[in-house]
């Protein structure tokens, strides 16, 4: 789990970063439109609302040191939750590697879609 944050913002509802989920085991991602000023609050609301209620709980959560992913309501929550929060270790973005590689895919297809204006 990670966030892309180079975003413009969208027209209609002034989106201006996305929070990126690749689930370890399917491969699956999942790009979730939020801005750049969420808290952890909205980031948990976000989750819950947009993805737990589809997929089920998380066994694991893999992220970097966000203040919004190691702050005291995600520890609280997720624990009482049986979720297990993993950080990646400061300045070495390998550990969270699916979602760092997602990111650059995903801003490889933003610049391709811009620059052949499809």
């Amino acid at each position: 789990m990670d966030w892309f944050t180079a975003l413009s913002p969208s027209a209609d509802k002034s989106y201006n970063a996305c929070l990126v989920i690749v689930d370890r085991y399917s491969k699956t991602p999942i790009f979730l439109p939020c801005h750049k000023d969420d808290t952890a609050m909205d980031t948990d609301l976000l989750l819950l609302i947009r993805v737990v209620s589809h997929t089920g709980l998380f066994k694991n959560i893999m992220g970097d040191r966000d203040p919004k992913f190691t702050s005291a309501l995600w520890t609280n929550l997720y624990g009482l939750l049986g979720t297990k929060l993993s950080f990646s270790t400061s300045y070495h973005p390998q550990t969270d590697g699916l979602a760092e590689r997602m990111i650059q895919t995903l801003e490889d297809m933003i610049r391709r879609f811009c620059f052949y204006k499809l």
